[in-house]
């Protein structure tokens, strides 16, 4: 692993965290979305992330030393987008123009304090990797004036 796959890590970790502020925000959003039914409800989506291994973007370095199964990751892929299987919010609103034959309007299963701190953990995780790409620069930067003088 050189010094430069530090980036292209923290690139990966960038994409990943922006995508969970994106469905966080999307959540955050639709989270008093009233609805007549449980099908047409909007229902939290969070996503699901995986560790890239580096054996797995360099096939050829499989007898090397950082190759084996367990080597060390490569980075972050986001595996898809899944939806919550929380129960939906039932409130009787038999006024509401979105209430069904019975006087029920179901809202998502979004909770707003938990999306917030999920907001605020992808905002460091995001924040953290932009640390991780300035170091390694700073690091590159100074390996570069070594042999000045």
């Amino acid at each position: 692993m050189s010094l430069g796959n530090i980036f292209d890590i923290a690139g990966s970790g960038m994409t990943a965290q922006s995508l969970r502020l994106n469905t966080t925000a999307s959540n955050i959003a639709n989270a008093e979305t009233a609805s007549s039914s449980t099908e047409t409800a909007y229902r939290a989506r969070k996503p699901v992330f995986a560790a890239i291994q580096q054996s797995m973007l360099n096939p050829d370095q499989q007898g090397m030393a950082f190759a084996s199964d367990e080597g060390p990751g490569a980075g972050v892929r986001v595996d898809g987008i899944v939806e919550s299987d929380a129960e939906l919010q039932m409130r009787y609103e038999p006024n509401h123009p979105a209430a069904n034959e019975d006087g029920y309007v179901f809202y998502p299963n979004v909770n707003v304090v938990e999306e917030m701190a999920d907001m605020m953990s992808s905002s460091r995780s995001f924040q953290m990797n932009v640390d991780v790409m300035n170091t390694a620069k700073s690091m590159m930067q100074r390996i570069l004036t070594l042999g000045q003088q």
